[in-house]
């Protein structure tokens, strides 16, 4: 069932434009990476939501991503590492006016911000955050991060890393997100519209960019975006149709006999269109989500899109409800009340 929006931020009264959006600092990001895509989106995506140019607001924390702030044309804060979801949670729930976005890659948020992360999905605050996610610490030169995959040779894995990354959709459904989203920065269309769903969900909504870092950890997403293989390791899911990717989309999911994913492909072994499954982004039961959220070749393609979007109280509005509820049965109305509320006495 698709969640119904009212906003609370208020509409601008005049149109507004990419250009409104653009900011006229150098941007700093190395040639060919993939956070100049991400930040064009960004100024595609501000325009179409109607909200005013100063009811938005950036955090950050730190790392390339984290500069974010700097180079689109709106208020901003640049945090320190790893708190830039605690930093947005304070900013949202003191001005709810506000539309607030968060710049963050894999190791600002899922390291040192992994607290901060998990908390604000399972708050459900109504925020968006952008994970830039390439694989590695590019800021500081190449070390490997909590998604790096296990074996890669990094500045301080010589011999191969011998960690377990982590998945962020696994990790978000399993903090009982309410929205996620996977893009590619070789994709920008999808990744706006994307961009747009989130803002017009209410709490919590996580995209998770798969952005390359030229630098020091090119092409490490291109087993699912170079040219001649993107169309058979790419699930771009659309809400309501069924689950089709390669290059003549004969290729699907179904389940199983014994309910896991699998590859199937139209008119082999008597599989026909109804045999695939239906995306529901919607559903509130995670089962499918989840799966989808875990799928990585070579057996499988990656799902892209929208693969969770539902609807549930956010923390913002729970707390006004209870400070409404306080304020109805408290006896203190103003500061005048609560000076006079105790003991008190007359100097003369």
């Amino acid at each position: 069932m698709t969640e119904q929006y009212i906003s609370t931020i208020p509409l601008s009264e005049v149109p507004l434009t990419k250009e409104d959006f653009v900011s006229d600092q150098m941007v700093k990001w190395c040639p060919g990476c993939g956070a100049h895509a991400i930040l064009n989106s960004v100024a595609q995506v501000f325009p179409k939501t109607g909200y005013k140019k100063e009811n938005f607001m950036f955090v950050s924390g730190i790392g390339c991503s984290s500069r974010f702030p700097y180079y689109v044309n709106t208020y901003g804060f640049h945090g320190i590492h790893g708190r830039a979801a605690a930093i947005a949670s304070g900013v949202k729930i003191a001005n709810p006016s506000l539309s607030v976005w968060i710049a963050t890659g894999d190791g600002d948020s899922m390291a040192i911000g992994g607290n901060h992360f998990i908390h604000l999905i399972r708050r459900n605050v109504d925020v968006n955050l952008l994970l830039f996610n390439n694989q590695i610490y590019g800021l500081t030169k190449g070390q490997f991060s909590p998604t790096t995959p296990m074996g890669t040779v990094t500045k301080t894995s010589p011999l191969g890393t011998i960690e377990s990354p982590f998945n962020p959709g696994d990790l978000v459904i399993g903090s009982q997100g309410t929205f996620f989203a996977r893009v590619v920065d070789t994709n920008p269309k999808l990744m706006t519209d994307v961009m747009y769903e989130a803002s017009r969900h209410k709490g919590t909504s996580i995209i998770e960019v798969l952005q390359n870092c030229i630098i020091f950890a090119d092409k490490a997403h291109a087993t699912i975006t170079a040219k001649d293989v993107r169309d058979d390791r790419q699930l771009i899911l659309k809400h309501g149709e069924p689950m089709l990717f390669g290059k003549d989309l004969t290729k699907g999911l179904r389940l199983s006999s014994n309910g896991n994913l699998e590859v199937v492909t139209i008119g082999e072994n008597g599989v026909v269109l109804k045999d695939i499954l239906i995306h529901d982004q919607y559903n509130n039961d995670p089962g499918i989500h989840l799966m989808l959220a875990q799928l990585s070749g070579p057996e499988f393609p990656v799902a892209l899109g929208i693969i969770r979007s539902v609807a549930k109280p956010t923390y913002n509005d729970l707390l006004d409800t209870q400070i409404l509820m306080a304020q109805e049965k408290s006896k203190i109305k103003c500061v005048d009340d609560l000076l006079n509320s105790g003991d008190v006495f007359t100097i003369e």
